[in-house]
């Protein structure tokens, strides 16, 4: 049962730096004063809505 605790722990620890570091690069481009691209928005709400139907359907 650790096993999978720790497994689990680890999965959901990679996923939250993973959704972590794509927001700091959008938000690094908004603060350049970069455009950001309409599509990227698109994919990323598309993953956080993917990400937390995952979460909610356990």
């Amino acid at each position: 049962m650790l096993a999978a605790d720790a497994l689990v722990a680890e999965v959901m620890q990679l996923l939250a730096t993973t959704f972590a570091d794509h927001k700091q690069g959008l938000e690094g481009q908004w603060h350049r004063g970069e455009e950001v691209a309409t599509e990227d928005l698109r994919k990323a709400l598309q993953q956080y809505r993917s990400f937390f139907d995952r979460l909610l359907s356990t």
